[in-house]
């Protein structure tokens, strides 16, 4: 007798990337459900963890089924390729890290057959360990576990045109015209909560597209759009960068190993690879949300693999490692440096000793710049203070000072707008933060209001942070306060240069001249310093005499800033037409002075020195007692390796 092919009712859709500690409970859950004719159809979506041998216990089970991708496409793309493999006509969803209750499939099903016009029926749902809601989770969009649809031709957004943990923007906005939206009004599942759910990995600050692009392994440019954050189009906005050919190796180019991450402005290490240098990346995983690591979007770096990157450095054999840039990425730089013994090896820093302090990677901080062969300074008053730190440091190797952050100079070649003030009839001054408005407090800006200035802030996500900042200033100086969504690089020179002035950040320095008590405003180079350039704008700062301060000592040095004690003193400088008007040409006759590309000829004699300096140097241990253990290792290494 010929047996019936399986026709189940409903077809439960898993998607799973790294979650074996997750999955059996998932699918035993799944198991357990009083309605028992079901499929499931299980997306492994390149995992790298223990899932295919947790499920493999599972699948004697006729109704499971399980595919493994060798390498990540997204969510969209795994449920799409599941729901096109589904054979029932209703499809629910199980992610790996979920649970149904036992009659979760069943009331779903009687609701979405005994609503008129239902398309889609969705249950309550325990949340956040010990939360129930009845229907939708506040301020959250419909969970996939909660949901249950007919098969429609409806398709998930797939990572090409967009990653969203909105998931009203992938699909269900797609099946809202379809039909009507039933809510069972039970509580049949839990979306369980975790450091690695997709929405924490993908959300500021706790997330963002650095730490999703390092976590699910993404070696594309992404269209990135969160439910809390600004829009991001990789693709647009690097496809001249990315689609362009490899520069030809020059004669004498280098081969140069990026470790760590890039910050903000990542891009301008292509100035490297087009004067004929060969870039490869070895990034740090867990990255915050502005710390950029690999595959990087704009392409024209190999990206060495994280599994066994000691070999394949060996393989590689860079002539120089260049570790880079803030405090997180410290204790994967410095495991690096004591793994390459015989290796060129530049550490240049740039923020922050202090955070380094508190997090407690101060020891591996100083291991850094005793142990490398060459170390690169944000700025000179940073190269002080670390001399003050181990003394005499800059003087024992090569040193450099370059800004850590500078932009490419591609973002530079736009036109300037005219300034807003020009069209106002009554002359009054716009000037502009790009981002937080740092130490500007609401009594300034009123301030500055009652002189006519007003004040333009930048960047949707920190207006959130900042609402009762906002709320306050515009109740005590109403319309002087502009609020604008968050402006990328291509659009820098048009969108600030209608301003008059540009805001740096805003502190009175209490160090009194002496480098060991300078703090980290004292320190820093802020990233807006390039922006304002680009704009070509005089840059705002208070006049700080007497104190040490690396903004003020830059901005003298070139003539870009405007400096002031007061509020009242400030009004009185932008009101000078002629001196703003001068200082605006000189900030854009330098501005070239802020792009990467500008200083790439220095770093790479530089990069040649430290080559240089290092085939040179004597191989010997040194005392003991003067030295960490660390650098004892690394001395003792190199030893071994001559």
């Amino acid at each position: 007798m010929m047996t019936q092919p399986y026709s189940p009712s409903v077809s439960v859709v898993i998607p799973t990337y790294q979650q074996a500690s997750f999955i059996g409970r998932a699918l035993d859950s799944l198991q357990s459900q009083v309605l028992p004719d079901w499929e499931a159809i299980i997306i492994d979506d390149g995992s790298r963890d223990a899932t295919a041998e947790v499920v493999s216990t599972y699948l004697s089970d006729g109704r499971i089924r399980y595919y493994r991708r060798a390498k990540n496409h997204g969510l969209g793309h795994a449920l799409n390729e599941a729901i096109s493999k589904a054979k029932a006509p209703l499809i629910a969803y199980l992610p790996s890290d979920d649970v149904y209750y036992r009659d979760h499939l069943r009331n779903l099903k009687t609701c979405l057959e005994t609503q008129t016009g239902a398309v889609l029926a969705y249950s309550g749902v325990c949340h956040h360990y010990n939360r129930h809601t009845d229907g939708q989770i506040p301020g959250f969009p419909l969970q996939l576990v909660q949901c249950m649809h007919r098969k429609t031709s409806a398709r998930w957004l797939e990572r090409k045109e967009l990653e969203s943990d909105d998931l009203e923007r992938l699909y269900w906005g797609q099946l809202r015209p379809l039909g009507v939206f039933a809510r069972s009004n039970s509580i049949t599942c839990e979306w369980v909560s975790h450091p690695m759910q997709r929405h924490k990995i993908m959300q500021e600050p706790e997330g963002g597209i650095n730490p999703f692009r390092s976590h699910y392994r993404v070696d594309e440019p992404m269209r990135f759009h969160t439910s809390v954050g600004h829009s991001i189009d990789e693709a647009s906005h690097y496809r001249t960068m990315r689609e362009r050919p490899d520069t030809p190796g020059a004669s004498d180019g280098l081969k140069i190993l990026l470790v760590g991450e890039l910050a903000y402005n990542a891009d301008r290490v292509l100035a490297l690879e087009e004067q004929g240098h060969k870039l490869y990346g070895l990034w740090m995983q867990n990255p915050t949300w502005f710390n950029t690591v690999g595959p990087v979007p704009f392409g024209h770096v190999e990206d060495l693999p994280r599994d066994n990157w000691r070999e394949a450095i060996r393989q590689v054999q860079p002539d120089v490692i260049y570790a880079l840039l803030n405090w997180q990425a410290v204790p994967f730089a410095h495991e690096v440096l004591m793994a390459t013994p015989g290796i060129p090896f530049v550490w240049h820093f740039k923020e922050g000793p202090f955070i380094c302090l508190e997090k407690g990677t101060w020891p591996q901080l100083i291991d850094l710049h005793q142990c490398s062969d060459g170390q690169i300074f944000s700025s000179p008053e940073m190269r002080d203070w670390f001399d003050t730190i181990v003394p005499g440091l800059s003087l024992s190797k090569p040193t450099h000072v370059l800004d850590g952050d500078l932009p490419k100079r591609d973002w530079f070649d736009q036109l300037r707008r005219p300034l807003r003030s020009s069209f106002d009839s009554d002359g009054e001054i716009h000037t502009v933060s790009p981002g937080r408005p740092i130490g500007l407090h609401p009594h300034h800006v009123t301030e500055l209001a009652a002189h006519g200035i007003h004040l333009h802030f930048y960047g949707e996500i920190t207006h959130g942070l900042w609402l009762q900042w906002i709320e306050k200033i515009q109740a005590l100086a109403p319309g002087y306060l502009h609020l604008h969504p968050n402006v990328d690089q291509s659009s820098w020179t048009a969108e600030f240069s209608q301003y008059d002035a540009g805001w740096l950040h805003l502190f009175d320095s209490g160090n009194r001249g002496e480098i060991r008590r300078v703090n980290w405003d004292d320190l820093n180079y802020p990233a807006r310093l390039s922006t304002l350039a680009a704009a070509g704008l005089p840059m705002l700062q208070k006049a700080n005499d007497g104190a040490l301060v690396a903004t003020k000592t830059l901005s003298k040095q070139l003539g870009t800033g405007i400096f002031f004690d007061t509020m009242d003193e400030l009004a009185a400088q932008l009101r000078d037409r002629e001196k703003l008007k001068t200082i605006r040409e000189r900030v854009w006759q330098q501005r070239h002075l802020f792009t990467f590309d500008h200083h790439v000829p220095e770093l790479v004699n530089f990069f040649r020195g430290v080559i240089g300096s290092a085939s040179r140097k004597p191989v010997r241990a040194t005392s003991a007692a003067a030295e960490s253990p660390r650098l004892q290792s690394r001395k003792l290494a190199e030893i071994n390796n001559t």
